[in-house]
């Protein structure tokens, strides 16, 4: 339910995510592959950016139990959070990189 309906194909659509950010996450863990694996992340979670727009506009039910809309709304900056983070932990700061003195 958390799909749109305008995108086709969802549960490939939602195999294919799952895999980039396993993928992604462990490309985070490895200091040659850190920045590419950043771009990704940010990538990824800008693209499932509508899908979260989606259950807020919906007030679709993202656990078990009742539906705060103020929740599903209030959830929607945490994207701009977690872009920040993965930006700070793979493009902002390079330790593995030998600076000259």
């Amino acid at each position: 339910p958390m799909m749109p309906d305008y995108l086709p194909w969802h549960n490939e659509l939602i195999f294919m995510s799952g895999v980039f950010e396993v993928l992604g996450g462990v490309g985070m863990l490895v200091p040659r592959t850190r920045q590419f694996s950043s771009i990704g992340l940010i990538v990824l979670l800008i693209a499932v950016f509508p899908a979260n727009i989606h259950i807020a506009i919906n007030q679709i039910p993202i656990i078990d139990g009742p539906i705060n809309p103020t929740l599903l709304w209030a959830r929607l900056p945490f994207q701009l959070v977690f872009i920040y983070m993965v930006w700070w932990a793979g493009l902002k700061h390079h330790p593995w990189q030998i600076k000259a003195d």
